[in-house]
């Protein structure tokens, strides 16, 4: 029976898109790295009530390895990459709910658009979405007192509501605009808005940094502390630089407008407003 050397790479092609969600928590480099082809293509996957085969939905090439490559329109396809702990998976196409959950190391890249819930309760790793995002991006779940503890999420597009609930570390960037609720309840970490935000953005939050690279409406219960140029910014600037995200932070261009709160909580986290100077 073959078995990966982690040198190959395992293709996995969608047949159709399923009616309803469909559970595959199985695909993760975790559980698929030391199978064979034989048994990769019997691994269970579940719609419904009813348990069926990973062969029933997608063409399997090759046997398992720690490189998962997905293609077709998997948004109906949920939990990939739940739990993975190394390797990579790359997605050509749309991706479904929970994708990442529970990550504590690796690489998911989806090349469309992805659902609800990317990264929620996260540990450590990267996930990068080259289109737009659903909601509670790592997130906490229902009940659960904390959200995304490490790693970064990447989103190219847009993003829904309540981006980073509850997070405490790790760093979470979105170009495009965000909906309500960003950093609701957040206890640390940092998020990137550069392409603003609706209302309600930090609301109970209690530690951590929103960096708003354009205007966003705050909560009243922000108070205006200071202008600088935080130091630590220039670390986090290097560092999504090379994934071609760029946060400004020389102080001839401009210094960022200090907020914190939320006092009705009462929080100490903190609000950057970028403002690039007069010319």
């Amino acid at each position: 029976m073959p078995v990966s050397d982690g040198t190959t790479k395992t293709v996995l092609t969608l047949k159709q898109r399923p009616h309803v969600p469909l559970e595959a928590e199985v695909l993760t480099p975790d559980v698929i790295a030391a199978l064979g082809h034989d048994e990769l293509r019997a691994l269970p996957v579940v719609l419904g009530k009813r348990q069926y085969r990973l062969d029933d939905f997608f063409d399997v090439e090759g046997p398992g390895s720690d490189d998962l490559e997905i293609r077709g329109d998997v948004g109906r396809v949920k939990w990939i990459g739940r739990g993975m702990t190394r390797g990579r998976i790359a997605i050509a196409g749309n991706a479904g709910m929970h994708l990442g959950a529970y990550m504590k190391g690796g690489t998911i890249e989806v090349t469309g658009n992805a659902s609800d819930w990317i990264g929620a309760e996260m540990r450590g790793g990267m996930i990068r979405i080259g289109g737009d995002a659903g909601g509670q991006i790592g997130a906490a779940y229902r009940g659960s007192l904390s959200g995304m503890n490490g790693g970064t999420i990447l989103i190219e597009g847009s993003a829904g509501i309540e981006v980073g609930m509850r997070m405490r570390r790790g760093i979470i960037a979105v170009k495009g605009r965000v909906r309500d609720f960003a950093g609701l309840q957040m206890k640390g970490g940092t998020i990137v808005l550069m392409g603003g935000a609706e209302i309600r953005t930090g609301a109970w939050m209690v530690r951590g940094t929103i960096v708003a690279l354009t205007p966003i409406r705050l909560l009243p219960t922000f108070s205006y502390a200071c202008a600088y140029n935080p130091a630590y910014l220039r670390l986090y600037a290097k560092h999504l630089q090379s994934f071609g995200f760029c946060i400004p932070f020389e102080v001839d261009r401009g210094s960022y407008q200090r907020y914190t709160g939320d006092t009705s909580v009462p929080g100490k986290g903190e609000i950057l407003l970028w403002r690039q100077r007069d010319s």
